[in-house]
């Protein structure tokens, strides 16, 4: 298990769909092993394999700051085959540096996914779970949290990303918003 590079915004593969998992063997879970140690390092709340290069729909989670591992979701080629409500969320993303927005997104949603283990599971969500699986999810569809707002809103990102690469103060690290 080792580290993964995050790709960052503008990064073009950030925009690729991923495609469907076929097979679920060992590699795939020592690159997801990867993937959940590569989130925590970050540190976050959630990382696609999109986000680490990959084009395969894998999304690792947790939502449980104080108990790291103890929610850990871990799935294989997760929907949302039901969604519900409206609320609007502060977002972040490991793979865009210095700039959090609200984004609107669906209050409880039902994913249905598999496990590493290949059981078929479903996830009743809401609040930050709910947010942080569709967040992700986006990522598999080659989305960005920041496709959600509006254009003058994602300009204004673009303008001051430029400036502080420019400037040479793009660390690379999001803001300390949660980080999905």
């Amino acid at each position: 298990m080792a580290l993964l590079r995050i790709r960052k915004f503008p990064d073009p593969a950030l925009k690729e769909p991923a495609l469907p998992v076929k097979n679920i063997d060992g590699r795939l879970n020592g690159f997801i092993d990867s993937m959940v140690q590569t989130m925590y390092a970050a540190p976050g709340v959630g990382l696609a394999a999109p986000q680490v290069g990959d084009s395969r729909r894998i999304v690792v989670l947790d939502t449980d700051h104080e108990n790291p591992g103890k929610s850990l979701l871990k799935l294989v080629n997760p929907q949302i085959v039901e969604s519900h409500g409206t609320i609007t969320w502060e977002e972040g993303c490991l793979s865009v540096i210095d700039f959090t927005a609200d984004v609107q997104r669906a209050e409880k949603i039902l994913v249905r996914a598999w496990t590493p283990e290949e059981k078929e599971i479903e996830i009743e969500a809401d609040d930050l779970l709910a947010v942080a699986l569709q967040h992700e999810i986006d990522h598999l569809d080659g989305k960005l949290f920041i496709d959600r707002i509006s254009r003058i809103k994602r300009e204004l990102y673009r303008r001051k990303l430029a400036k502080l690469i420019k400037e040479g103060k793009a660390d690379g690290k999001p803001p300390s918003a949660v980080r999905i």
